[in-house]
Formats: C-alpha cells, structure tokens, sequence
C-alpha cells in the first residue's frame, strides 16, 4: 500500500512539473542574490541594451512538450527569478517566439541577464509618470497570434473605426479625442471598455479572440503602463 502511495505522489510531481516550462540559465558571472521583493525591469526586443549594463548570462524559457502553465506573464516572472539568483537587476529580451495553433502554446524567451548600474534611469514606474507635452494621447494597439487566425475585426473609439485588428498585429494610433469614451469592436458578439483620455499620455490595448458559435468573439482588456509596454515591445508583429 505504502509502495502504491509512494508511485502516486511520485507520478503527481512528475506531472505538476512538466506543466511548468522548461528553464535553462548560463550564469557567467554573478552577484550575491537580490531580495525576491526587488523589481527586476524587463527590456523588450526594441530598447538597447543600456552601455552601464554588464552581461551576467542567459535565460530561455520554453516547452516541454506537456507545458501548460506559460502565459507571457508567467514566463516573464520565471525569467526574473533566474536574474534574482545571479544578482541581475534587469533582464533584457532578445528573442520571443509566440504561441501557435499549429505549434507550441506557450509563449517563449531568450534573455540576457543584465546587471544595470544605473537601475533606476530605466525604471517603468518612472517612464510611466511621463506626461508628453503633446496634443493628442497615444494608443497602442496589440494582439498575440494565436486562437483565431483567420478573423479580425474593426476597433472602433466611439463611432470611428481606428484600425483593423488581425492575428499577430500591433499598431500605435494617435488620439486627439479628449475625456471619457469607449473602445468597442464586434464579430458575433460586442466587447467593449471604457477609457479616459488625457492628451500627453500613453495607453495600452491588448486584443485577442475567444471561441465563438461562428465567427468568434473579441477580447478587449486596458493593460497598466507597466505591462503594456512590455507586451507591446517583447514581440516582432507580422502586421503592423
């Protein structure tokens, strides 16, 4: 009976562990490690590498065959917890393969372990402050391949249409359209959020679709500065 037992949780392991991606890191040289508590500041495959920034190594994060657990999100915070351990304050992504319907459905990076010396010049919650002195507010736009390739859709702001959204897209609009609004796009069914708009700032449009009766249905979410911008510039859009 014990032995049945011991198989059992032995297998539950096994399981719960290939549902989490597959990790590998090359440190070669690190720091005493940060506090799980530190932000780590994620650099997307458009920004530079800072020139006060030192290369500790190298993550990749990917599929193990059987992994479910790896939304964007999830592999960002895997990527820094590996920086933590080396001593890196920052981790700068230098290529991301996104989830396919003929392939992997896990999103998937390569990043550089970065130690930064002067961290706090590139801290998003200090960009995300940043108020431009200009007369409209910036949208981007955003959508990962994925579920749905065929079917785009119209994005309307009120009762204009500001793009057409399509599988793997990302596009940066400017908005001269000023106070409260609403941000809608319908297949067979509406979605819709409201935002406020406020010249000089930026904000951040994540679209998808979901399984529908016929044509699917749009998903529509508002992301923080901080996420947004980091989603927005981790990946190479085929549309643009």
């Amino acid at each position: 009976m014990k032995t049945i037992h011991s198989l059992l949780i032995i297998t539950a392991i096994i399981f719960l562990s290939s549902c989490n991606p597959k990790i590998s890191t090359t440190v070669h040289r690190s720091y005493p490690p940060l506090d799980y508590k530190q932000e780590i500041v994620v650099m997307g495959l458009n920004q530079p590498e800072p020139s006060d920034s030192e290369i500790l190594g190298q993550i990749k994060i990917g599929d193990t065959g059987f992994t479910t657990n790896c939304s964007y999100n999830t592999v960002i915070e895997k990527a820094k917890i590996e920086a933590r351990k080396a001593g890196g304050n920052a981790i700068k992504i230098i290529d991301y393969i996104m989830p396919s319907p003929f392939g992997s459905s896990c999103h998937r990076i390569t990043a550089n372990i970065l130690k930064v010396e002067n961290i706090d010049n590139y801290s998003p919650v200090k960009k995300n402050e940043e108020v431009l002195d200009v007369d409209y507010a910036i949208l981007n736009v955003y959508r990962y391949n994925g579920m749905g390739t065929m079917i785009g859709y119209d994005l309307y702001l009120g009762d204009s249409v500001i793009c057409r959204v399509k599988n793997n897209y990302k596009t940066t609009i400017h908005i001269k359209k000023e106070g409260l609004n609403t941000i809608w796009a319908k297949t067979e069914k509406k979605s819709e959020v409201p935002i406020n708009i406020e010249m000089g700032r930026t904000y951040y449009l994540k679209c998808s679709i979901s399984m529908g009766i016929v044509a699917g249905r749009p998903n529509l979410e508002l992301m923080d500065s901080k996420t947004g911008k980091m989603e927005f510039e981790s990946f190479r859009a085929k549309h643009q």
